[in-house]
């Protein structure tokens, strides 16, 4: 496999105001220059067909979004689309069979994906329209990471911030406030378990193949890192006070049981389904989250019904949100660079990303619009939290150690189920972790 050395881009609060002032000016948003423009006019794609993947299962809405952007990519450029949706739990799979296989020609991609995928040859650079037109708008470092050696491989599409869903209606019938600090959380957790009765999570927690975003809020609240660069080595961190009392309060949602302990391996998708079945009362996700609950929940469970707020930091304040989002790429093996490339533009201009965005529960990557959402109900929270969000260590191998050897998962179900106690724990998987990272 070949390694690439990345951009480093830390994603700060100053960096992103530094990208709300400058486009804060007044000025006219910079349009695509006449040779773009001209390229993506006429028959001159007329009777072909693009490959492209949406990530996720579909929606009324997602749906509704492709079917217009795909009607305005065939206007613009005469090409047809072929859509495909691949499920999150099939995404992993299904990109490494296409890594050696065939692949789309266009596909979404999770932002923390884009090393690893790069690192495999399965991406092709897009440096050329990346920072043109209304791209230039999108703040630099929200292509952290993006950038491999100077070259640009994907496009951020929207912002993922993550907040507490929770049952709007039981918090209203049980005269229970929205949770302002970590203890509030904890009590109207056990208020709901106590009234609801027995099989429900008061907090659900999540061990599955996205735990470390549950996981993270809490060590780095603490102060904890998963792993630091020191020179061109990957030195872990989980055996470090800030870690281990993030840790502590991971594993203390079973511990003390605010989540059931029969639901160790569960990850967002499972508990979203366990929610809509009156089994969860609160649980981190995001707003991409609610057309599903609707969907599992036969219409039973809408937006009246729901609400988000900040995780609260049991240091206090505002728990750090996962620096999270989609982007849309350009595969390695497409043999429609120019057009996937026209898609690509077209899909995050401001108009169509700004869509993309609120229409999937995602933020905005577009400045003006962001700013725009610090004091809407639904959104603020996300926009709070984003304004803290931080992200995993950007190495092409992270995948590996999160989602496919889950060290960290696997640490926390060792000690929940009392096999190990956390110091051994976490010292057997910061060795692993490493290994892992500095291969």
């Amino acid at each position: 496999m070949r390694i690439a050395k990345i951009t480093a881009t830390t994603v700060t609060t100053a960096a992103l105001a530094l990208g709300l002032a400058a486009c804060g000016s007044g000025e006219t948003p910079p349009t695509s220059s006449p040779g773009a423009a001209a390229s993506a006019t006429g028959p001159k794609y007329a009777g072909k067909t693009l490959s492209v993947w949406r990530l996720g299962d579909s929606n009324p809405a997602a749906a509704k979004y492709m079917e217009e952007l795909n009607a305005e990519f065939k206007t613009k450029t005469g090409a047809e689309v072929k859509l495909e949706w691949i499920p999150w739990p099939q995404v992993a799979d299904k990109f490494a069979a296409a890594a050696t296989g065939t692949g789309p020609d266009v596909t979404e991609i999770g932002n923390d994906q884009v090393p690893m995928w790069q690192s495999q040859d399965a991406l092709t650079p897009i440096t050329d329209v990346a920072r043109e037109g209304d791209r230039s708008q999108i703040p630099e470092n929200l292509y952290g990471y993006e950038t491999v050696d100077g070259e640009i491989y994907a496009v951020p599409w929207g912002a993922g911030a993550r907040a507490v869903l929770y049952r709007k209606d039981w918090f209203e019938d049980l005269k229970i406030e929205v949770p302002k600090t970590w203890d509030e959380l904890v009590a109207a957790g056990q208020k709901v378990q106590k009234e609801k009765g027995e099989g429900v999570d008061g907090f659900a927690f999540n061990g599955g193949s996205d735990a470390n975003h549950l996981l993270a809020a809490f060590a780095w609240s603490e102060g904890g890192e998963f792993a630091v660069k020191e020179g061109d080595k990957w030195v872990g961190k989980l055996s470090e006070p800030g870690f281990t009392k993030g840790f502590e309060t991971y594993t203390g949602l079973v511990k003390t049981g605010l989540s059931s302990k029969a639901n160790l391996t569960l990850n967002t998708v499972d508990i979203r389904k366990r929610f809509a079945n009156n089994k969860v009362a609160m649980y981190l996700t995001a707003g991409w989250d609610l057309p599903g609950i609707e969907e599992d929940s036969k219409g039973k469970l809408k937006g009246d019904k729901l609400g988000f707020f900040p995780l609260p930091a049991k240091t206090g304040g505002v728990a750090p949100s996962f620096f999270g989002g989609n982007d849309i790429a350009l595969w390695g093996g497409t043999k429609e660079a120019d057009l996937g490339k026209e898609y690509i533009k077209l899909a995050t201009s401001k108009t169509w990303a700004d869509r993309y965005a609120k229409e999937g529960g995602l933020l905005p990557v577009y400045p003006d619009t962001l700013a725009a959402l610090n004091e809407d109900p639904a959104q603020g929270p996300f926009a709070q939290a984003f304004a803290k969000a931080k992200a995993f260590p950007a190495d092409p191998n992270w995948s590996e150690a999160d989602a496919t050897k889950m060290v960290l998962q696997n640490a926390a179900r060792s000690v929940i189920e009392g096999k190990q106690d956390a110091p051994a724990a976490l010292a057997a998987a910061n060795k692993e972790l490493e290994e892992i990272l500095n291969q």
